[in-house]
């Protein structure tokens, strides 16, 4: 059955269409055990950093290339080539295409890069041939969004976002809240290129293993959500924010514990230097969906600077991790129409 979309805009005929995606942390699941009927819930925060960018153009036969060598890369692009032929054959579109990969995050790291791969897939076609589809439409077309709906609202605006869970009908997730964080809060994050989180059928086969989350775990996270980190970002209340996520980052990661080894982390040595700030500093500390990326959100970049320093000086800063800070990001993905790439 073939899709239809208005087509409210322009064509980009023979120019190239470039999409920049945003990265994503997930700061944690509300309820995943759906003990009032929703599952899932997500709160998540856009960050400035760690983006997915990729270019769609016609050409005389469907092909991509990914800039960067390497099996991550390849495994990307084999993904958005099969997403530009789903929608090719959803909207009987099947003019040749040429799609380019330009920039991508580290895959299965935490940043939701799969979800912003196959948006902006999504996104360039809608573009190039002038359809007007709303990025839950395109979500779903591409079988994204299945758990949370905060890679999709982030696709779209950015910010700390707040969605309610999915239903029994395939919707996604409905966004419940966006706020943005103060502008001189940073986020300092603990990457471990050694390891990957958990992905595809063994994300599902550890999800399915776990056991029940309780009600009253749910109704513990759902409180340190609403009366501490949404207060706590609008308000500027930094120490009030980081209390609340990390005290949401112990109790869902208490749950998924089993599915890591037993531990809060995926990465001893990423846990070693956030468990280290938690202690001596006033941080939002965890771990980004199945990690292994960390993070320790700080109310400065001087802080962050400071922290950094001390852990150093400490020692508890290992030689295989990468660390960077970064912004959170008030806005979603960006479109621009280019003269074709060659």
């Amino acid at each position: 059955m073939l899709m239809t979309a208005r087509s409210t805009l322009r064509p980009a005929t023979d120019s190239a269409v470039v999409v920049r995606a945003p990265g994503r942390l997930h700061l944690g699941f509300l309820d995943p055990s759906a003990t009032l009927g929703r599952r899932f819930g997500s709160l998540g925060l856009v960050i400035d950093d760690f983006d997915t960018v990729l270019a769609l153009r016609r050409d005389a036969r469907n092909h991509g290339e990914a800039l960067h060598d390497g099996a991550a890369a390849q495994e990307a692009l084999a993904r958005a080539t099969a997403h530009v032929a789903t929608l090719q054959r959803a909207f009987g579109l099947d003019a040749p295409l040429h799609l380019q990969l330009l920039q991508l995050p580290p895959a299965h790291a935490g940043f939701g890069s799969g979800t912003q791969l196959a948006l902006a897939v999504g996104r360039a076609f809608a573009s190039l041939h002038g359809l007007s589809l709303a990025t839950p439409e395109i979500a779903r077309l591409l079988g994204r969004g299945l758990r949370s709906g905060v890679g999709i609202a982030g696709f779209d605006q950015g910010g700390l976002l707040l969605d309610g869970g999915t239903g029994d009908d395939g919707v996604p997730a409905p966004l419940l809240a966006r706020l943005e964080l103060p502008s001189a809060w940073r986020v300092l994050l603990v990457l471990d290129p050694q390891r990957q989180g958990l992905s595809g059928a063994d994300e599902r086969s550890a999800i399915a293993t776990l056991p029940a989350f309780a009600q009253a775990s749910a109704a513990a996270v759902c409180h340190e959500v609403l009366m501490r980190v949404l207060p706590g970002a609008a308000s500027d209340d930094f120490t009030l924010f980081a209390q609340g996520v990390s005290a949401v980052q112990r109790l869902v990661g208490a749950h998924f514990a089993p599915a890591q080894g037993g531990q809060l982390y995926a990465s001893p040595a990423v846990a070693r230097l956030c468990e280290w700030i938690a202690r001596h500093h006033v941080a939002a500390t965890g771990q980004s969906s199945w990690g292994p990326t960390g993070f320790a959100i700080l109310p400065s970049a001087a802080e962050a600077d400071a922290v950094l320093a001390a852990a150093r000086a400490a020692g508890m800063v290992e030689a295989a991790l990468q660390l960077r800070t970064v912004g959170a990001r008030a806005h979603g993905a960006s479109i621009e129409v280019r003269p074709p790439l060659r």
